[in-house]
C-alpha cells in the first residue's frame, strides 16, 4: 500500500442558487487576462443542457477519458503515442471557438460621445475581443441559464440520448412540467488524469503531495492533446501565450490551509473541502472494473479510513506531518463521500476517477407523495416517491452513477429519510425509527450528517492543512526572491513550473490570415477562417523545440 493525500472538494446541488458568484471571482482571479477572454476555470451549468463548451459530455465526439480495450487493459479513447504523434500537428478532437463562445466587448464611447438631440438612441454594439472584429452574440458559457435556452438545444443532452426511451419520455421542455438544476464544474484534479497522460512534452503534472494538477508553463508547447484527452473539457488554451492553462484548485490558498477562492465567496455555501487518504497501488485496479457501474464502489474502495490505526501510521511512515492525519480525520469530503456515501462522482464512466463530487439534487418529495395520494410521513411511501420526482432517477444516474438508477436511487432515499427523520424530530420529537432502518444509518449518523448539510460553520466545510512545514522555509524564500506575488508574471497563474512563458515562446506562434484578418497588434493563435469561424492554428515551420 502506497498511501497518499488528495485534496478533494464535495458539492451539495441542492444548495446551488445559480449565482455565478463563484465563476465570477474565478474569473478575477484567475483568468482576467489576454488570451483567456473565452477561459472559465469554475463555471454554472443549467441541466439540462448542452453545457460549456457545447456538448462536451458526447465522448464520442471528443474522445476524451479512458477506455478498456479489447484485453481490458485502460488506454485513452484519444488513441495511444502512436496515433497522437501522427496528428500532433492536425488535432481533429480539438473543440473550436464557437463551441466555447467568441467572447465579445462594446464600444461603450458612443454611449459617452453621443450628441445631444439625438432621435435615435445610440446603441453599443459588439465586436469580437479575439479579432476586434463587429460581430453577433449567439452562445456563452452560461447560454442555457436558469433554461433560457433549454428550448432550442436541451434536448440534446447527452446524458438525455443516453436514457432509456421511457425515461427520456418523462423529461419534458415545457411551462409547469420541465425541470432544472445547476452543476458547477472546475477540473476534478482526477486520480487517474487522462491530460496528464497525453501531454507529449510532460507539461501536465499531479502534485506528490496533495495531488493538484497543474501546468509547468516553461515545458508545455501548446500540442493541445490535454484538450482532447480531458473528458470535462477543463484544460484550456491561451491564445495569447500558446500555452495550456487550467484550473490550479488556487494552490496558493491550499497551501496557506485558505479554501478556495469559489468556495470562499460560494453564497449557497455548498462547497466543501478536505483532506481524502487513498491508495496509490489501487487506483490503476479501480479504473480498469470491466463494468462501468462498478466504477463508484471501485473508487470509494481507494480511499482509505483516516480513523484506522493502520493506515494512520502508514500515513506517518510515508513522512506525513500529523497535522494532515487529524485534518484526515476531520474531513467533511471524506464523511460525505464514504461515511454516509451520499457524494458520487460526475461521470465515473470516463475512468479518471474524478476528485470533485457531488450531492445530488433532491425535488420535493414530500410535496410529491402528497400529490400522489401517498402518505409523507409513510417510509415506505417516501421511498416508493424517489422515482417519481420532477428530477428523473434516470437523468442524476447518467450524471452521477454511469447509468446505475438504484445507485442513484439509494443516494435520494438517504437525503429524503434525512428530511423526514428531521422533520418530525422537530416538530413532536418523534424518532423515525423505520426511516433509519430504511438506509441503514444511526440517529447520531442522520443528524451529524444534516448538520454538515444543512448548518456547518466555517472550519466545517472547509478542514485544510497548510503546507508541509518542511517546505514553509522553501515558500518563504520564494516570495522573498520574486519580489511580490509569484503569480504576477507574463504568460498567466504560477508558481515555480507554473511560471510565465515569456516573449520567446510566443514567437512560436503566429496568426494565419493577412493583416486585414486579424486585430491588429494582437499575437497569438487566433484567425479567422474563411467561413467566418474562427480558430486556433500553429505553424509547424516556425519550430517546437
Amino acid at each position: 500500500m502506497r498511501i497518499r493525500a488528495q485534496v478533494a472538494m464535495v458539492m451539495n446541488l441542492d444548495k446551488c442558487i445559480g449565482c455565478h458568484t463563484c465563476s465570477v471571482t474565478c474569473k478575477q482571479t484567475w483568468t482576467n487576462r489576454e488570451g483567456t477572454e473565452y477561459v472559465w476555470f469554475n463555471n454554472v451549468e443549467t441541466k439540462p443542457g448542452i453545457g460549456y463548451p457545447k456538448h462536451y459530455e458526447d465522448q464520442d465526439r471528443w474522445h476524451g477519458g479512458w477506455r478498456l480495450d479489447r484485453k481490458g487493459r485502460l488506454t485513452l479513447r484519444s488513441g495511444g503515442r502512436v496515433k497522437r504523434l501522427a496528428r500532433i500537428f492536425a488535432n481533429p478532437d480539438l473543440p473550436s471557438i464557437d463551441d466555447y463562445y467568441e467572447p465579445v466587448t462594446f464600444d461603450k464611447d458612443i454611449l459617452v460621445n453621443a450628441p445631444g438631440g439625438l432621435s435615435d438612441t445610440p446603441v453599443k454594439r459588439p465586436y469580437s475581443a479575439l479579432t476586434g472584429e463587429p460581430t453577433a452574440v449567439e452562445w456563452g458559457a452560461n447560454w442555457e441559464d436558469g433554461l433560457g435556452g433549454a428550448h432550442e438545444r436541451a434536448d440534446r443532452d447527452p446524458n438525455i440520448t443516453r436514457m432509456p426511451a421511457e425515461a427520456a419520455a418523462k423529461v419534458r421542455f415545457e411551462f409547469e412540467k420541465t425541470f432544472m438544476f445547476h452543476l458547477p464544474r472546475i477540473c476534478e484534479h482526477c486520480l487517474n488524469p487522462a491530460c496528464v497522460s497525453a501531454c507529449p512534452s510532460g507539461a501536465m503534472y499531479k502534485r506528490e503531495e496533495d495531488g493538484i494538477v497543474l501546468v509547468d508553463q516553461n515545458k508545455c508547447r501548446g500540442w493541445r492533446m490535454c484538450v482532447s484527452a480531458c473528458p470535462y473539457k477543463k484544460v484550456y488554451v491561451n491564445h495569447a501565450t500558446g500555452k495550456a492553462e487550467k484550473c490550479t484548485l488556487c494552490f496558493p490558498r491550499i497551501e496557506a490551509g485558505q479554501p478556495t477562492i469559489c468556495s470562499e465567496t460560494c453564497v449557497g455555501r455548498l462547497r466543501y473541502l478536505g483532506i481524502v487518504f487513498y491508495d496509490e497501488d489501487a487506483v490503476l485496479a479501480a479504473a480498469s472494473v470491466p463494468d462501468e457501474r462498478d466504477l463508484l464502489d471501485a473508487q470509494r474502495d481507494v480511499f482509505l479510513d483516516p480513523h484506522d490505526p493502520a493506515v494512520q501510521q502508514a500515513a506517518r511512515d510515508a513522512g506525513m506531518p500529523g497535522e494532515w492525519i487529524e485534518a484526515a480525520k476531520l474531513s467533511p469530503v471524506w464523511r460525505l463521500i464514504s461515511e454516509y456515501r451520499i457524494a458520487l462522482p460526475l461521470h465515473p464512466e470516463y475512468r479518471t476517477l474524478p476528485m470533485v463530487w457531488y450531492v445530488p439534487p433532491l425535488s420535493p418529495v414530500l410535496d410529491a407523495a402528497g400529490a400522489a395520494g401517498r402518505d409523507d410521513t409513510d417510509a415506505d411511501d417516501v421511498f416508493h416517491t424517489i422515482r417519481d420526482l420532477r428530477i428523473p432517477v434516470e437523468y442524476l444516474a447518467e450524471l452521477f452513477t454511469a447509468g446505475d438508477a438504484d445507485a442513484a436511487a439509494g443516494v435520494l432515499m438517504k437525503l429524503a429519510a434525512m428530511r423526514s427523520y428531521m422533520r418530525a424530530r422537530t416538530l413532536d420529537g418523534t424518532v423515525a425509527q423505520d426511516l433509519l432502518d430504511g438506509i441503514g444509518m444511526t440517529a447520531e449518523q442522520v443528524e451529524s450528517m444534516y448538520r454538515l448539510l444543512a448548518i456547518a460553520k466555517y472550519d466545517e466545510r472547509y478542514v485544510i492543512p497548510a503546507a508541509y512545514s518542511k517546505d514553509a522555509a522553501a515558500l518563504e524564500a520564494q516570495a522573498a526572491t520574486t519580489g511580490g506575488c509569484s503569480l504576477d508574471c507574463e504568460g498567466g497563474p504560477g508558481m515555480g513550473g507554473m511560471g510565465g512563458s515569456g516573449p520567446a515562446a510566443v514567437e512560436r506562434f503566429h496568426l494565419v490570415g493577412g493583416d486585414d484578418d486579424v486585430h491588429a497588434g494582437r499575437r497569438g493563435l487566433v484567425s479567422r477562417r474563411p467561413d467566418g469561424r474562427i480558430g486556433l492554428s500553429v505553424d509547424p515551420s516556425r519550430g517546437r523545440s
